[in-house]
């Protein structure tokens, strides 16, 4: 039985809490917060769990063997070392941590200790991402030119920091993990329009080996609440949108090509774009956290590396978050990574 504490019980540490109790061999003994009332309200949901408003009582607990850390970003960093330094294994939500070298820290300690350190890059379990990393692989949609990522909504603000910061994680790790690779450059350009503290809208443009370039637009001021990821191809173009219960995948048989055959006009000469069907893959429904929580479990119980998402992968994506910044900072100036 592998026990688990939860470090923060805000938004996501109830679900965490939730899906240590239900996985097999696994057990949310403990969980920490600052407000008593939100330690009332986990108790409520769950009456067995002990809580603390003191995270270190997890840590000096013999009997925690893991914790996942779901506290606010800028605490990620000294909790984590903390934890391992105690001897737990760590499940941390993205961001890993505000500076590229704190992770690279956290990391090595890891290692050092024998100890999995995982991030909580959730969309790499999601089934639709898993199936389009697949898809391109296969070479179906041939070459890929550019990709897009939307992720908007009204809310929730967020104090602890912008909203590059809260939301493009995920597009960024997906944009990785999708292209194997990390990108070279970024340009980006931030905006304040309902605070002077914090962005709420970012529109970043990252450039990836093999001339791949993709864009993050991420926002806390949006009409509608968007989750989708564009793909185009020389052979095919693919939608994700994570909010179609239907049809989360859908492929493009649409591209465009050379030919030399006579037409009028120059462009047309040039270019012949082909027009075909639309096809809507069935993509297994399944419950990221789950599948998340679960991969975390088999890592702590057969010793094994977190290579999905490990340390690395969320230095990598720290890396890019800070060069953003550094971007935005610079009126859109092109940042090497």
């Amino acid at each position: 039985m592998i026990n688990v504490g939860i470090i923060g019980c805000g938004h996501w540490g109830p679900n965490h809490i939730r899906i240590f109790s239900q996985l097999p061999n696994t057990c949310s003994l403990m969980c920490a917060d600052l407000e008593p009332k939100r330690l009332g309200f986990v108790k409520s949901l769950f009456p067995d769990i002990q809580t603390t408003q003191d995270y270190k009582e997890m840590l000096t607990n013999a009997d925690i063997d893991a914790v996942c850390i779901a506290s606010p970003t800028k605490t990620h960093y000294e909790i984590a070392l903390q934890a391992l330094a105690q001897g737990k294994h760590v499940l941390c939500e993205k961001p890993l941590t505000l500076k590229p070298e704190e992770s690279l820290k956290l990391k090595d300690f890891a290692e050092e200790k024998g100890l999995v350190l995982m991030v909580g890059h959730i969309f790499l379990f999601n089934s639709g991402i898993r199936w389009l990393k697949e898809y391109i692989k296969s070479g179906a949609l041939g070459q890929v030119y550019y990709a897009y990522a939307t992720r908007t909504n009204l809310g929730p603000f967020r104090y602890d920091v912008n909203a590059l910061w809260d939301l493009a994680p995920h597009d960024i790790s997906i944009f990785n993990y999708l292209f194997d690779s990390c990108p070279t450059t970024v340009a980006a350009t931030g905006h304040k329009f309902i605070g002077d503290t914090h962005d709420d809208v970012t529109f970043a443009t990252l450039s990836y080996p093999n001339n791949i370039a993709a864009n993050v637009h991420v926002s806390w001021l949006d009409p509608k609440k968007v989750r989708q990821m564009t793909i185009v191809g020389d052979q095919q173009m693919v939608v994700w949108d994570d909010l179609d219960n239907l049809g989360p995948i859908k492929v493009y048989d649409k591209h465009v090509e050379k030919t030399s055959t006579y037409y009028e006009t120059y462009g047309e000469f040039q270019l012949l774009s082909r027009e075909g069907s639309i096809t809507i893959p069935k993509i297994a429904s399944s419950e990221p956290l789950k599948a998340q929580g679960q991969y975390f479990i088999n890592c702590v119980e057969e010793n094994q590396y977190p290579a999905l998402t490990d340390a690395q992968k969320g230095m990598e994506v720290v890396r890019v978050l800070c060069a953003i910044d550094e971007s935005v900072k610079n009126k859109g100036a092109c940042i090497n990574i």
